[in-house]
């Protein structure tokens, strides 16, 4: 048996069952009076813990809808009139967790229709940000510059964690998550190009779709098309493309990505696991590529490595991700990797142990063993 086929029987075993349930429990309890979630216990409600609670409770039991309604009023009431979302209440700019909080909205907008223009807002925000490393300026200075040690190409664009900052790995990420959580793919050519599709910019307006997994049963929904303009969906289709490539162009040797560039004065920086995780995840809807299925090889041989119970988490939604995508081998993603002598598991941690970690860890626990879990949702294999 290999590595990784016990994740799938640990989904339906009652210590998973028992587990989760007590990581639910701890979302309700540990919910703020203003509807948000703190990282911690009795801290201030901050939007990136309160995204990933939702996304835990989500189809999880009638009794978390009262606070699924009230985290998600929190995290709307967080939004700024430029349609973004800051790290913390009572700051004046938004940052990278704007693709996270628009990726959860979209994800209940077949129950809450009403915040459709909230994230129409978030993912326009998004379209205009560009970080401020490839800009016409800067790469102007670049031809000045007598760096020898730079490996990637400046053409390609992504985001910052702050605005109109650096590219990086993990932002841009999450922002690809954003644009697949909202709309069809746009994007149809070989990463990096700039085609489009007929069906985003053939006619005035561009189709929005969304998924969202309903409060009760889990299941997914479709919500009814909304529609963006063509220029948004033009602006969406050329991020993603950019964005794609500089994914591609930022990924380590041997596979994997890191927090940034994959060569630093001249070496070969190391590839990490959350970085990997986050990249593979934004990438699953993109065209085939010799360098993701690379990226892919080295999650998979690192599995058995990984000591932190955030990573675990994450790592195991991402190859069981891959294991039903299109463009996979047809064999599950795991298949690959030899059994060790002992390798972690979630259960080698209590509730209060992944509580103590964070809420965002807890939820990532949570939605690993979920077999029905919403996000990150299934793709469609064309017939």
């Amino acid at each position: 048996m290999n590595s990784l086929a016990p994740s799938a029987a640990s989904h339906n075993s009652e210590s998973a069952r028992t587990l989760r349930a007590q990581l639910l429990a701890h979302f309700q309890q540990s919910q703020n009076a203003d509807g948000g979630w703190p990282f911690h216990m009795q801290g201030d409600s901050r939007v990136e813990p309160t995204c990933w609670a939702l996304r835990a409770l989500a189809g999880s039991s009638e009794s978390a809808q009262s606070s699924i309604t009230r985290g998600l009023a929190f995290l709307k009431s967080q939004q700024l009139s430029d349609g973004s979302w800051p790290a913390t209440t009572g700051m004046s700019s938004g940052g990278w967790v704007t693709s996270l909080a628009a990726s959860v909205l979209a994800s209940f907008l077949a129950q809450l229709p009403a915040h459709e223009k909230s994230v129409h807002a978030a993912v326009q925000w998004l379209c205009d940000d560009y970080p401020r490393d490839s800009s016409r300026w800067q790469k102007f200075l670049n031809n000045f510059s007598s760096n020898k040690h730079a490996s990637h190409n400046d053409e390609f664009r992504g985001w910052g964690w702050t605005p109109r900052t650096s590219s990086w790995v993990e932002p841009t990420a999450f922002a690809l998550m954003a644009f697949s959580s909202v709309s069809e793919d746009f994007s149809s050519g070989a990463p990096g190009s700039h085609s489009k599709p007929e069906s985003s910019l053939s006619s005035g307006a561009a189709p929005l779709v969304s998924k969202s997994a309903d409060f009760s049963s889990g299941a997914e929904t479709s919500a009814s098309k909304s529609h963006v303009s063509i220029q948004l969906a033009k602006q969406i289709s050329d991020r993603r493309a950019l964005a794609i490539g500089l994914l591609y162009d930022r990924m380590c040797a041997g596979g994997g990505w890191n927090c940034g560039n994959p060569r630093v004065y001249g070496v070969d920086g190391d590839s990490l696991v959350l970085p990997t995780c986050w990249a593979l995840l934004s990438l699953r809807d993109a065209p085939e590529h010799p360098n993701r299925q690379l990226s892919l090889a080295w999650l998979q041989k690192s599995f058995a490595t990984i000591a932190s119970p955030g990573s675990l988490a994450i790592a195991q939604i991402t190859i069981e991700a891959y294991a039903a995508s299109p463009g996979s081998t047809g064999t599950p993603a795991c298949a690959a990797v030899a059994t060790p002598p002992r390798f972690r598991t979630l259960h080698d941690w209590s509730a209060e142990d992944l509580a103590n970690q964070g809420t965002h860890v807890a939820a990532w626990a949570s939605l690993a063993l979920n077999p029905s879990r919403h996000w990150p949702a299934r793709l469609e294999v064309p017939q």
